[in-house]
């Protein structure tokens, strides 16, 4: 049971995470960006830390994930927190 709860839960994050893609890219430019991921050895963690908050500080990413929390309770687990 609590699998097939993780399964739908991916799906539904997978699903809105394609359509971000098609809706912020277009259908081709998403094809190119899935395979420079898939094939060009992209590690998400490094690029991450080098490149994604590199211009906010600690205070505007609490605030900011705080804030995401609040505004989509459907995404964030019952039992997760940001402290």
């Amino acid at each position: 049971m609590i699998n097939t709860m993780i399964d739908t839960q991916n799906s539904a994050i997978m699903s809105a995470g394609m359509r971000a893609l098609r809706e912020a890219l277009g259908v081709v430019e998403t094809e190119i960006f899935i395979f420079n991921i898939k094939n060009k050895g992209f590690d998400y963690t490094e690029w991450r830390r080098d490149n994604l908050w590199e211009d906010m500080t600690l205070e505007e990413l609490f605030a900011n994930a705080a804030e995401f929390e609040r505004l989509h309770p459907e995404i964030v687990p019952p039992n997760a927190t940001i402290i």
